[in-house]
């Protein structure tokens, strides 16, 4: 999970972070409250090509990058492409103090690319975990059950 998928918000000072309040102790909660645990919905993103016009929204859109499960590209300023797994980034408090991390898609290379270097970030990649949840692998299971299958096991794809 992603910092903010924790509570994290990368535009306050880490010393301002809420602390999570202590949980009680189960026998003091509801049965409800134990068996449901909200989800969220994961936006699609492979394709798109954000517009970058201010910080805010070069920041906004390297965080959802950051999140994303497949290779981005990123355009640089003097137009070189560069294709990866975005898997870092440092957040400064301006854009040239702020760096991305990528693994290379076709080499071991991580190079590190500092925010203000950006002109485009493209989600070129295959999200590798669409459509993965464990809901989806329920619902196959008993496609395939209802289908009179025995001995039901559903394999991991292979990695490209």
């Amino acid at each position: 999970m992603s910092g903010r998928e924790h509570g994290h918000d990368p535009t306050m000072p880490h010393s301002a972070q809420a602390v999570a309040a202590p949980l009680r102790p189960t026998h003091e909660l509801p049965s409800d409250d134990l068996e449901v645990v909200p989800g969220f919905e994961r936006e699609n993103l492979q394709g798109w090509i954000p517009q970058l016009a201010t910080e805010a929204d070069v920041r906004a859109v390297i965080e959802k990058a950051f999140d994303y499960r497949g290779d981005v590209t990123i355009t640089r300023k003097d137009s070189a492409e560069i294709t990866g797994y975005l898997f870092d980034r440092r957040i400064g408090p301006t854009l040239a103090t702020s760096v991305v991390r990528l693994i290379l898609a076709t080499s071991n290379e991580r190079p590190a690319i500092p925010y203000s270097e950006i002109a485009a970030i493209a989600f070129t990649g295959r999200d590798t975990a669409a459509g993965k949840s464990y809901e989806a692998w329920v619902k196959k299971y008993w496609e395939q059950r209802a289908k009179g299958e025995k001995n039901i096991s559903i394999e991991p794809e292979a990695l490209e």
